[in-house]
């Protein structure tokens, strides 16, 4: 019974998040948003909302090992997993405006969200400066955006049936409320049964809570970004992949772990800073190459990164993972 609410859970999440994302882009569309602010805050945010409402209610209800896995499990499935697969379809271009100092922004990010964790539990200054932080980068992605407003303007308002690969958004003042009402109703009930399954599950398993976070809900919360990239890739717009993995990964770090912090105490554990926290700093490095050669993500480097998704992952549920993090503290 356990399974069959976890994967409810799922569905519920995966549902509200798309009915919410294309609710706000067409919202942001109507009140005449530049489309690449659109992607960097709107799309890349709710693609985020079911780490943001999972974290949170796991944190807020005692559980905060499935939040700090669920960010940092979802920040290395959404560079190996979510970049490799669409890569093997159609390699990624890496080729894109602002590319490289976004990417310099999320290996920062990627870097003080270390620091904290290694001066946690992560409270609620930590989360301060984390949640500060996304506000600067929005504010100047906003400022560079604004240069070029009027085109992004002109561009979404000649195509609003797809902006930055979402498609099928609703037209009409009252769709677009449905769309981000349901969507508002929906995620924190699917959080919820998420939650409370996952942790039935680590109890029935005799695993912990944050091996449940890194591996099952992690790559659950991380659907989102996968069913955009691989949508995007089949109709080749496979550039738009890199944009959305990296915005995600920066308002995980940022946004979603700067709130959870704030709302709770979020205690790290010692496997997590041992091992997690080391191997999404090295996923996150793995794209400065592609970034600085501004080359192509073609299928080879792809199959590497997803043979190195599973191979963590294989890592993670070893019996002997946590055992081994105690004796190396």
């Amino acid at each position: 019974m356990i399974y069959l609410g976890l994967l409810a859970g799922f569905v519920i999440l995966l549902v509200s998040g798309d009915l919410l994302v294309r609710g706000s882009v067409s919202l942001a569309v109507k009140l005449g948003v530049p489309a690449i602010v659109i992607g960097l805050t709107v799309v890349a945010f709710g693609t985020s909302a079911p780490e943001l409402v999972v974290s949170v209610r796991a944190a807020t209800t005692g559980a905060p090992g499935i939040a700090i896995g669920n960010i940092v499990g979802s920040n290395i499935a959404n560079v190996l997993l979510v970049l490799g697969l669409p890569a093997l379809i159609r390699p990624t271009d890496c080729n894109q405006e602002f590319i490289g100092r976004n990417t310099c922004y999320v290996v920062g990010a990627t870097v003080i969200f270390m620091l904290l964790c290694y001066l946690g539990p992560l409270e609620m200054w930590h989360g301060m400066v984390l949640f500060a932080l996304i506000i600067v980068f929005l504010i100047e992605s906003g400022r560079r955006a604004s240069q070029g407003s009027a085109l992004a303007r002109a561009e979404a308002e000649e195509d609003v049936d797809e902006v930055d690969g979402v498609s099928g958004l609703p037209r009409t003042p009252s769709m677009i409320a449905v769309f981000v009402f349901a969507g508002l109703i929906g995620l924190p009930f699917g959080a919820q049964l998420i939650v409370e399954n996952a942790t039935e599950i680590a109890r029935a398993f005799d695993v912990s809570q944050a091996v449940i976070g890194l591996t099952v809900i992690a790559l659950g919360t991380s659907l989102p970004e996968l069913a955009t990239t691989m949508s995007a890739a089949a109709r080749g717009h496979s550039a738009l992949a890199i944009g959305n993995v990296l915005g995600s990964n920066l308002f995980n770090m940022l946004a979603i772990m700067g709130l959870t912090a704030i709302l709770a105490p979020v205690p790290i554990p010692e496997a997590i800073l041992n091992y997690d926290l080391w191997i999404m700093l090295a996923a996150t490095l793995a794209l400065v190459p592609f970034v600085i050669r501004r080359c192509l993500i073609n299928r080879l480097p792809a199959m590497g990164f997803v043979l190195a998704y599973f191979t963590y992952i294989f890592f993670v549920l070893a019996p002997d993972r946590d055992v081994t993090a105690m004796v190396l503290n």
